[in-house]
């Protein structure tokens, strides 16, 4: 028995979370999708009619395997879209998106506030080799987009919430620019996971997210998806699946998929600690500055009001009084919070971040540029968290 006999649309987020993409498996009688890490499955007793470079059955694991599928599945219906595709990370996920909409000649119009990979990629990459142009934008600033659409714009790319500058972006209104110039949204929303967000709902052609950040929610596996609607989805699946080859692995595929699970509890737990957190962080006096849409103090605050009822998120961004090495003494002297990359992990992360003189340097507001620090709240107790912001903000 699968999970595809429930109608997930009158099910609640934690249900979905347990059952969807879930199948008995028939020959253990297992009651959860096993690891299968077979490369190859059997055909059937008359092959010819295959499709050998079909993605709905498992056939070769570079096509889809039963945990890819499975996982797939989950996330279609966790962001309430008709298909998913599972890739190696998000970057590959990203990549999909760009690499199945633009072809040489076009143009998009991207978000000057966006993930590192997805800058390179606009700015070095995809012009250098394939001739597309792109113009960088302000997002939340609609008029802005409007006048960086061109004719030969096929694709409008954001983020939900900026990396790392937690600038939002208002999917609706972008949305309905892109539709009415016969381009598509893209909508990076790593940072906002459902159910805080779903931008699909919101007009949005495709959702990518870092599936190594909170889907997962465990640090320990690497992948990407996008969610869409059926026809956009199936010509991803044959370019950077099939045929670039950036497949997930069965492994990290089972791993995210179980961590899945808790998706909603976990985020329950993030939002409201990273609220703490944060209002605690505006108050101390060494503290320079915070960025988290949930304070009042935030240029965006009603925006994120609107967009995010349930909380904006767990990232936020903030700077200690002083330059390098005062940033750099601070984190030294966190005990509970583990300096390191990546985010949406159980244990909170922070990493001490600046522009240099890059390319960074030109698109970050200056006081990011300068140098912050990075916080991806957790899932520890709020007050062992505060408590250790405190000790280390106060021994300088």
């Amino acid at each position: 028995m699968s999970a595809d006999h429930l109608d997930h649309t009158t099910l609640g987020e934690l249900t979905s979370s347990v059952h969807a993409g879930n199948t008995i498996d028939a020959g253990s009688g297992a009651i959860r999708t096993p690891l299968v890490l077979a490369n190859s499955y059997a055909l059937p007793e008359d092959p010819s009619t295959l499709s050998w470079s079909g993605t709905d059955v498992p056939l070769y694991t570079r096509n889809s395997g039963v945990n890819q599928l499975a996982l797939q599945q989950k996330l279609a219906v966790l962001e309430r879209g008709e298909d998913a595709l599972a890739l190696a990370s998000g970057v590959a996920a990203l990549h999909a998106v760009f690499f199945g909409t633009l072809d040489s000649g076009d143009h998009a119009v991207i978000a000057d506030h966006t993930y590192e990979a997805t800058h390179r990629l606009f700015t070095e990459l995809l012009p250098r080799k394939y001739g597309i142009e792109a113009t960088f934008v302000d997002t939340s600033d609609l008029d802005a987009v409007r006048a960086a659409v061109r004719p030969n714009t096929k694709l409008i790319h954001t983020e939900t919430i900026a990396n790392p500058t937690t600038r939002l972006a208002d999917v609706a209104a972008l949305a309905e620019i892109a539709h009415e110039a016969g381009a598509l949204l893209s909508v990076d929303s790593t940072f906002t996971p459902p159910p805080i967000a779903r931008p699909l709902e919101l007009g949005a052609d495709f959702v990518v997210h870092s599936l190594t950040k909170y889907i997962n929610g465990h640090g320990d596996a690497m992948g990407g998806a996008v969610i869409g609607s059926r026809a956009l989805i199936q010509p991803l699946k044959a370019d950077a699946m099939v045929d670039v080859g950036g497949v997930i692995s069965p492994f990290n595929a089972w791993l995210i998929q179980r961590g899945s699970v808790t998706l909603p509890l976990r985020l329950r737990q993030h939002l409201a600690t990273a609220r703490v957190v944060a209002e605690f962080l505006e108050q101390h006096p060494r503290v320079a500055w915070v960025a988290y849409p949930g304070l009042a103090s935030h240029a965006q605050h009603e925006l994120a009001e609107r967009l995010y009822p349930g909380g904006p998120g767990a990232m936020l961004a903030f700077a200690v009084e002083g330059g390098k090495d005062e940033q750099n003494a601070f984190v030294g002297r966190l005990r509970i919070i583990v300096s390191a990359v990546s985010l949406g992990h159980d244990e909170t992360l922070i990493a001490h971040t600046s522009a240099g003189s890059g390319p960074r340097a030109e698109r970050w507001p200056e006081r990011f540029a300068a140098g912050h620090l990075r916080l991806s709240v957790g899932l520890e107790d709020a007050v062992d968290l505060v408590a250790d912001l405190r000790q280390a903000l106060d021994a300088y």
